[in-house]
């Protein structure tokens, strides 16, 4: 088996942020999908398991922390500069916020964050290894 990671959030409206994801390019697997979780896809080895916070508290009894902080970055790679952009509107209109830091272009490297509804933060970002500056 490949080896593979779950991202685990705790979500507030659980329909709500499956749309959300779904709208970025997630595809929902519904065999790991109930009335308190989902799980939604990026790619065979990138999964992100939405929790309601019922479900999230059977996992830990740390506190869910509120939608103003950040704990981590989630950065995922996509095809093209367009699909960074493309990303990020998405978000705009389907309940989460675009750009929540300034864009960043470093010619062989573009990337762009956002936050879902409930603040958990992603790093849309695109990379042209060729392009990467040689060391001297």
């Amino acid at each position: 088996m490949s080896r593979m990671i779950f991202v685990n959030l705790p979500v507030v409206d659980l329909k709500a942020s499956m749309a959300f994801y779904q709208a970025l390019g997630f595809e929902n697997n519904p065999q790991f999908t109930d009335d308190t979780a989902a799980c939604m896809v990026w790619s065979e080895t990138i999964n992100v398991m939405l929790l309601t916070h019922d479900k999230w508290r059977t996992f830990t009894d740390r506190p869910i922390p509120p939608t103003t902080s950040s704990e981590v970055m989630l950065a995922i790679s996509c095809d093209s500069r367009k699909d960074v952009d493309s990303m990020n509107e998405a978000a705009a209109v389907n309940g989460g916020t675009a750009d929540i830091n300034p864009a960043q272009d470093h010619g062989f490297m573009y990337n762009r964050n956002l936050a879902d509804p409930d603040g958990h933060i992603w790093e849309a970002m695109w990379m042209d290894m060729s392009a990467f500056p040689k060391g001297e």
